[in-house]
């Protein structure tokens, strides 16, 4: 995912839960349709929350990876 065309990326190393959740929203909402979000976190709850959000808000959750304590996401914003 390193390779990733997301133009914006989130940073939430380092933070944990609830945050990294609600600096996502945030984020997300003010993309526009399609734009893509490149999500970096070491919060273990984000495997359980960032798909969750994505399904419960109808983004895509393009991919989804852990590299030891690093978690990575990368989420497409509904509506393209």
């Amino acid at each position: 995912m390193t390779d990733s065309n997301a133009a914006n990326q989130l940073d939430a190393r380092g933070l944990v839960c609830p945050e990294p959740v609600m600096l996502l929203h945030s984020r997300v909402r003010a993309m526009a349709p399609g734009d893509e979000l490149e999500m970096l976190a070491t919060d273990p709850s984000t495997e359980r929350d960032v798909p969750k959000f994505c399904q419960f808000l109808g983004h895509k959750l393009v991919s989804q990876e852990r590299d030891g304590d690093l978690f990575r996401y990368l989420i497409r914003k509904k509506g393209a």
